[in-house]
């Protein structure tokens, strides 16, 4: 830090609980945070590759904790997250008395940006309350700082999603950081991981017939605007199919090593779905507005029917997406995607299916059991 930059002094607690990645314990103003610290959204590169990792600002959200900030009593013990660059630095304090065998106190030393120049921290937890508190009356207010020193944005993201793993994150956020954490999550978080990584595959690759079609919060809103499937709802499609011995992708998981086999899994979707999509041109691409086919009432109920199709296949490619046709041209006649009703279901509107487990339930039957009878009978 010798090269005549502004440095942000405070005196602040040094935790070791890593060598390599240090915690502090300090404090900063509203003022001071935004000034050393970016908030790292999530979006993508021109290759595909997913960038940060925070949703958008939620307006509401911050306009309350700025009204909050406003009135004349406040107590802000919420601390806020930050991950360091490594070129911070801790100075320890002179004596006997620094040292409690817990923590350390010193000063810590942050090089303030020149210019434009990189920030030397990001906002891991805390986006909304460091906003409101730049807005706020108060942008001196002291308010307390946690921070890792990590530049490993792949650590960022697994705090990240640790910290916010009891909290409402939007679930597409959280499906869509998954497959970018490589570390150990909780067990729940694990087991959908996988999906996850999935669903983006399908989402980028170019002979997938999702390719762009799917919603996910790293989007532009020009991309969002013409993605028609939310990512939770293929999702959702995927954990079923991997999760329970009867679905067909089962057996492409290894459970006692943890091993996945992509490509198996790949090429089933890929031969499955495109047959889906050359079966039901007119509904496929829509809204769900336009097609409960994209609504995930329609793609849970046609995975599960996947389920019991492709075991039937074994050809992948050209030839396997004409036999998966053949397969589903049975129950094409029944299908009311975008128009009519359905007279196995009561005679309900096709605009009337609701993603509710009792609509999803009664689809996946009928589809089922019109394909099965209709396999008995040829």
């Amino acid at each position: 830090m010798a090269d005549g930059s502004e440095i942000l002094r405070r005196r602040a607690l040094r935790i070791d609980q890593d060598p390599k990645h240090p915690l502090y314990i300090f404090s900063l103003t509203g003022e001071e945070l935004l000034k050393i610290s970016d908030i790292s959204r999530i979006s993508r590169d021109d290759g595909g590759k997913l960038l940060g990792y925070q949703r958008g600002e939620v307006r509401r959200h911050i306009q309350e904790i700025t009204e909050y900030l406003n009135s004349p009593e406040i107590v802000f013990p919420n601390s806020i997250i930050l991950a360091l660059h490594s070129n911070v630095r801790f100075i320890r304090s002179r004596g006997p008395e620094t040292d409690d065998g817990c923590a350390v106190s010193g000063t810590l030393e942050i090089q303030l940006p020149s210019g434009n120049g990189p920030k030397p921290a990001w906002i891991v937890d805390g986006q909304q309350r460091a906003i409101a508190l730049s807005k706020s009356k108060r942008p001196g207010l002291p308010v307390p700082v946690n921070a890792f020193v990590a530049d490993e944005i792949s650590l960022q993201r697994d705090q990240f999603l640790r910290v916010n793993n009891s909290r409402p994150l939007p679930r597409g956020l959280i499906t869509e950081l998954l497959p970018e954490v490589s570390t150990d999550l909780p067990a729940r978080m694990a087991a959908r991981r996988i999906p996850s990584a999935i669903c983006d595959w399908l989402n980028q690759d170019q002979r997938s017939p999702f390719r762009g079609l799917i919603r996910r919060p790293s989007q532009t809103k020009a991309e969002q605007a013409k993605a028609v499937i939310t990512d939770t709802s293929l999702i959702k499609v995927l954990e079923e199919s991997l999760g329970t011995p009867n679905g067909c992708l089962y057996p492409f998981r290894n459970i006692a090593t943890g091993e996945t086999d992509f490509e198996s899994i790949s090429q089933l979707l890929l031969t499955y779905w495109t047959a889906v999509k050359k079966t039901f041109p007119e509904a496929w691409g829509k809204t769900a507005e336009k097609s409960r086919l994209m609504h995930g009432t329609g793609l849970r109920a046609m995975g599960r029917l996947m389920d019991k199709v492709m075991p039937q296949i074994p050809d992948r490619g050209t030839k396997g997406i004409a036999s998966a046709e053949k397969e589903l041209a049975l129950i094409a006649p029944m299908c009311q995607w975008t128009s009519g009703q359905w007279d196995e279901m009561g005679g309900l509107k096709w605009n009337e299916l609701q993603n509710v487990p009792r609509h999803v339930q009664m689809l996946s039957w009928v589809l089922i059991h019109t394909y099965l009878k209709a396999k008995e009978e040829a």
